[in-house]
């Protein structure tokens, strides 16, 4: 989002305010952004802000999609790390997809990094979405949310050839 004075005088100032929503980023992050002149051969000038961005807790994705025909395994998996500082320690709260879904939790490193794994229970086909949420260690981020979209579908005798 940008903020500046509309109007600058040739030889004057002018403020420019940019701002940028890092919610979902992680690491270093640039962004640029054009602002445009009426200087005869500069149509534009490119600005730039560079940021490292740290997150408590970090999900490689907020969002799980399990597809496949419904005579094979379809498996996901997620990874998430806490912030190195301190325990990050999971517990369950709710999982909507029981009867489609089961997950299981993987401790990589004691108190530090998980992985969790989705696997498709057998015989189900049509699509569902669900969520499952974990209460976590950390104060600032108190809720751990992972969105399921599953579709699992028959396989035709034409579609086996």
């Amino acid at each position: 989002m940008a903020h500046y004075d509309r109007v600058i005088p040739p030889g004057g100032e002018g403020r420019i305010s940019l701002k940028i929503n890092t919610r979902g980023y992680r690491g270093n992050v640039s962004k640029r952004a054009r602002i445009y002149t009426n200087e005869p051969g500069k149509r534009y000038q490119a600005v730039g802000i560079q940021v490292f961005v740290t997150v408590p807790i970090y999900v490689t994705s907020q969002h799980v999609y399990l597809r496949g025909p419904a005579d094979r395994k379809v498996m996901s998996s997620v990874m998430v790390k806490g912030d190195g500082t301190r325990d990050l320690k999971l517990e369950e709260t709710a999982f909507t997809l029981t009867e489609k879904v089961t997950y299981r939790l993987e401790e990589i490193e004691a108190g530090k990094h998980y992985r969790i794994h989705f696997t498709r229970l057998p015989g189900q086909v049509g699509v569902y979405r669900g969520i499952l949420k974990f209460k976590t260690t950390y104060p600032e981020k108190p809720e751990l949310a992972i969105g399921l979209t599953a579709q699992f579908y028959k396989v035709t005798d034409t579609q086996k050839k």
